[in-house]
């Protein structure tokens, strides 16, 4: 069905806890581009080559289910911070990220930005680096909480503000401090002096792993419908 113009942009995120099975590696691989192949055999830790490998063989999954193109097939260009593209449509917006076990994308076809991040929600952060990426406002903020809220309260502002950075494009070449949010009825709201842009949208998504995940979305058409699933991956041999 196509999307009117005034409808909000649909989302789909796909969170995946994936093998850490080196035979599935090499059965996601291919799929995977010669670049990416080749991208993959420099990481120096079985991890995170797993977790690059698995991030792309879920991104072009899912990309695949949208264009009608074999995820083997699909084609990748990288803007000049290394944002993801893909070639022959620009209507579909994409994020990926990973951390410890977990890779998640989301794709939307009509917003004019995506971000997506993911962290462990048991990840401890030093003081030092919360002053580095907390505005004051938000450090107040985080001093008031109890001390079993804090962590998981610095870790929501981490991922929202990363989320945010990557939909822009910019990463973390941007100062996060910058990028400020408050709570209204318990939804992060982007603030910047005092007002905020109504094209974005941040949104904490729930997830049935122990891990953080944010949103970040710009949409001239209002809020976007969001839709959240576990992946399958059903090219997964059968025993």
């Amino acid at each position: 069905m196509q999307q009117s113009e005034n409808q909000p942009a649909g989302i789909e995120i796909s969170l995946w806890q994936y093998s850490e099975n080196e035979g599935n590696w090499n059965r996601w691989m291919q799929s995977l581009s010669t670049d990416e192949r080749e991208r993959a055999a420099t990481y120096r830790f079985e991890r995170a080559r797993a977790s690059f490998i698995a991030g792309r063989y879920l991104l072009r999954q899912l990309l695949s289910v949208h264009t009608g193109i074999s995820p083997s097939k699909l084609v990748f260009s990288a803007d000049k911070h290394g944002k993801l593209k893909l070639e022959g449509d620009d209507r579909l917006q994409f994020s990926l990220a990973n951390t410890d076990g977990l890779v998640t994308a989301a794709v939307a076809p009509g917003c004019d930005h995506l971000g997506i991040d993911c962290e462990r929600s048991d990840t401890e952060i030093e003081a030092a680096a919360v002053d580095s990426y907390c505005s004051a406002d938000e450090r107040r903020w985080l001093a008031e909480l109890p001390a079993r809220e804090h962590t998981h309260a610095a870790i929501a502002l981490w991922t929202l503000k990363e989320s945010h950075l990557k939909a822009l494009g910019v990463g973390l070449r941007e100062d996060p401090r910058n990028v400020g949010f408050s709570w209204n009825d318990g939804i992060p709201v982007m603030v910047d002096g005092g007002d905020r842009d109504r094209r974005w949208h941040h949104r904490l998504v729930e997830s049935s792993s122990q891990h953080v995940v944010a949103l970040a979305a710009c949409s001239q058409s209002g809020l976007p419908g969001i839709s959240t699933r576990l992946f399958q991956d059903d090219n997964m041999p059968s025993e």
